[in-house]
């Protein structure tokens, strides 16, 4: 389990459109608004499918590291 794996995982679905609509299809419910919600455990077993191994402590940890860095962009802006 790794945090670079869940990193790797998010190269690989980015550089894939088929594969990024399969992702989505599978793990995330439409919500008001057409809005998107994520289920972690669909997502951590959509990767295990193309070896990818994490947990959902690590796939949070790449999600708030994200929005950290999205805060600290808009900062310098």
């Amino acid at each position: 389990m790794s945090l670079q794996q869940a990193h790797a995982f998010y190269e690989f679905l980015i550089s894939d459109e088929a594969i990024y609509e399969q992702y989505l299809k599978k793990c995330c419910s439409r919500g008001l608004m057409d809005s998107c919600h994520w289920d972690k455990n669909k997502i951590i077993n959509f990767a295990s499918t193309f070896d990818y191994k994490f947990t959902e402590d690590e796939l949070e940890q790449l999600w708030f590291e994200g929005e950290v860095n999205t805060m600290d962009q808009m900062s310098i802006a």
